[in-house]
């Protein structure tokens, strides 16, 4: 009789599998902003996405309480602070320097859980091996997103608008899985999900205007790109995020997490042909070397298990 996995290690690989599709997704999102401006592609998305939660969900939101709707909204607000804050850096910086601020959420999540405020309860201090395995990921993030030859004098030179907005997207992406971990321990996941998606998309529309004069052509490859990056990326996905935290320090989840831009690497080598080079395969690397160690060398302290 095959053995059940344990709720600690379902929801290890359920993220996994979030962030894969994250990563599988990075190629049909990047086609299909030749149609749509970003910050109205993230509305869309969003907006789809709490559409379909609404409607699955509905009977759970007729008891939705104070602390509930709350939560939502502050976790909510953190992440549409995240994809807003990086869309419009972007559009103000090169891709490189994007990602690899971008990917500071891995050192900043066990760096915020220093402080005992900001450390979900029964949450212990961050082992030097989290710190280790947080520094090995982001210097996988820096080998994998930067081209050969770039040194620290040339890549951070000068820090403009969008370096400093895409440091306050790592801000409000670190600030999103700590908010949860606080958060999910007390908030039904379908309640929960629903409403940072909901809330999310409003913050969207009220900031869309910042992004400038949006556009929009609705062509088959942008309605696909709506419908898999709403339904399954967005919808399905942070479902699973906000139950899977229950049973994840922030940490884990952080190491996890930034395993998107490897996912991304492959599909872009699978559907257009692109090759890794040794650099790119290293930084791959080190990113697994950093979840390896977080795995293997666990806090002391047993994490809390919640009822799902």
């Amino acid at each position: 009789m095959p053995r059940r996995l344990s709720p600690t290690a379902l929801a290890h690989l359920l993220l996994l599998a979030v962030v894969i599709i994250w990563g599988a997704t990075f190629v049909l999102i990047k086609d299909a902003l030749q149609d749509a401006s970003p910050l109205l592609f993230n509305l869309l998305r969003m907006a789809l996405a709490f559409v379909a939660l609404a409607i699955i969900n509905h009977r759970q939101l007729g008891s939705v309480k104070r602390q509930s709707l709350i939560s939502g909204l502050i976790v909510g607000f953190f992440l549409a602070a995240g994809y807003q804050f990086q869309t419009a850096g972007l559009a103000r910086t090169t891709a490189a320097k994007s990602a690899l601020i971008t990917g500071l959420v891995v050192v900043f999540v066990p760096l915020f859980t220093i402080f005992p405020a900001l450390r979900p309860s029964g949450t212990p201090p961050p082992r030097w091996t989290s710190a280790l395995g947080a520094i090995l990921a982001f210097s996988g993030l820096l080998l994998l997103t930067t081209p050969a030859g770039t040194s620290w004098q040339n890549l951070f030179s000068t820090v403009g608008l969008g370096d400093i907005l895409t440091l306050f997207c790592a801000v409000a992406f670190a600030a999103h899985l700590l908010s949860l971990a606080h958060v999910s321990k007390g908030i039904p996941t379908a309640q929960l999900a629903t409403l940072q998606i909901g809330s999310a998309a409003l913050l969207m529309a009220i900031t869309l205007p910042l992004g400038g004069r949006p556009h929009l052509t609705f062509t088959p490859r942008l309605i696909t790109a709506l419908a898999i990056t709403s339904l399954l990326a967005t919808a399905a996905a942070f479902t699973i995020q906000s139950w899977a935290q229950r049973y994840l320090p922030p940490t884990h989840t952080a190491i996890l997490l930034s395993l998107e831009p490897v996912f991304a690497c492959i599909t872009s080598f699978l559907v257009l042909h692109e090759h890794l080079g040794r650099r790119s395969l290293l930084g791959a690397t080190l990113i697994l070397i950093g979840i390896v160690i977080i795995e293997l060398f666990p806090s002391d302290a047993p994490i809390p298990m919640y009822p799902i």
